[in-house]
């Protein structure tokens, strides 16, 4: 049985390691034939074998695919600490979704498997892994570790946030990335998902947030989680609707062709002060539309991975 049919047949919310999985292996494969060749020894744990070594520890399924020889690195040790971070508000929870599958994913759904995948590549990597989840709560927290009871532990939580729907629940990114960044006291790549929506705070203060994260010269990658057919582009029919706020459960009731244009405009502009603020604060600023696949969010970890030093 392939890796496609056992995730078919797990079904339902328990099959988020297995689609990790799949999503890790389709890059890797995909990285061989891509510009990011040169990374592909090093993320799959291989190193190209030189004449004369031992051939005990070359890697024969690899060399089937590629007709070159690798040797499987044993000795390395752990040298990145990662933190994921997971904003799990209402707003992440948009589109509804009945069931757990790659093509049909909402902005935590995505979340939560571009973070199980990072933590499969984590992994190979023998890296430790951290994670928090927030919305106008503090949910979870657990430090960075390498084993593999934390690793399921992690995976159990991550399950837990994409399989319960949250309605009402504001975001606090303000107070939240504040008290991460104060646990975090050892050097460290963070990557945070969010849609960035939330009232209450300004810009200015949520940035100052973020801006602690980089205390203790950590690294900050913003995945900027949107559904961009929706939000963006506002790609709905002209029939009246109602339009809800499922933080604060406010609404209005228009005609989308009417505002369009100036929904558009109004977007564009936010999106483009996130990202000059972020470059301001030396944040990496990703825009990750939970209608394309993963090649970004593991590509953005590979660059940034080489350039933890």
């Amino acid at each position: 049985m392939d890796l496609q049919q056992e995730v078919h047949k797990q079904g339902g919310f328990t099959n988020l390691e297995l689609l990790a999985k799949q999503v890790v292996e389709g890059f890797i494969s995909g990285m061989h034939k891509s510009p990011f060749h040169g990374f592909s020894a090093e993320f799959a744990e291989h190193k190209i074998y030189n004449n004369g070594e031992s051939i005990k520890h070359i890697d024969w399924k690899l060399y089937a695919k590629t007709d070159k020889l690798y040797t499987k690195r044993y000795e390395e040790e752990t040298n990145l600490r990662c933190h994921l971070i997971i904003d799990n508000s209402a707003s992440m929870h948009y589109p509804a979704m009945k069931q757990f599958k790659r093509d049909s994913l909402n902005k935590i759904g995505f979340s939560v498997l571009a973070a199980a995948s990072l933590m499969q590549i984590l992994k190979k990597q023998r890296d430790a892994i951290g994670l928090s989840v927030y919305s106008d709560i503090y949910e979870y927290y657990a430090p960075e570790k390498g084993s593999e009871r934390h690793h399921r532990m992690l995976l159990n939580e991550l399950d837990r946030v994409a399989s319960n729907s949250v309605k009402n629940r504001k975001t606090d990114s303000y107070t939240y990335l504040h008290q991460i960044a104060e646990k975090l006291k050892r050097r460290s790549l963070i990557f945070i998902f969010t849609d960035m929506f939330q009232e209450d705070k300004d810009e200015k203060e949520l940035f100052e947030a973020l801006k602690h994260l980089k205390y203790n010269k950590h690294e900050v990658v913003l995945f900027h989680v949107i559904d961009k057919e929706k939000e963006l582009n506002f790609d709905f029919d002209n029939a009246p609707k109602r339009f809800t706020d499922v933080e604060s459960g406010s609404h209005i009731d228009l005609y989308a062709d009417n505002f369009k244009d100036s929904y558009q405009k109004v977007v564009e502009n936010y999106f483009g002060e996130l990202k000059l603020q972020c470059s301001k604060y030396r944040i990496k600023y990703v825009q990750a539309d939970i209608g394309e696949n993963f090649e970004k969010i593991l590509t953005t970890y590979l660059v940034e991975r080489q350039n933890f030093a």
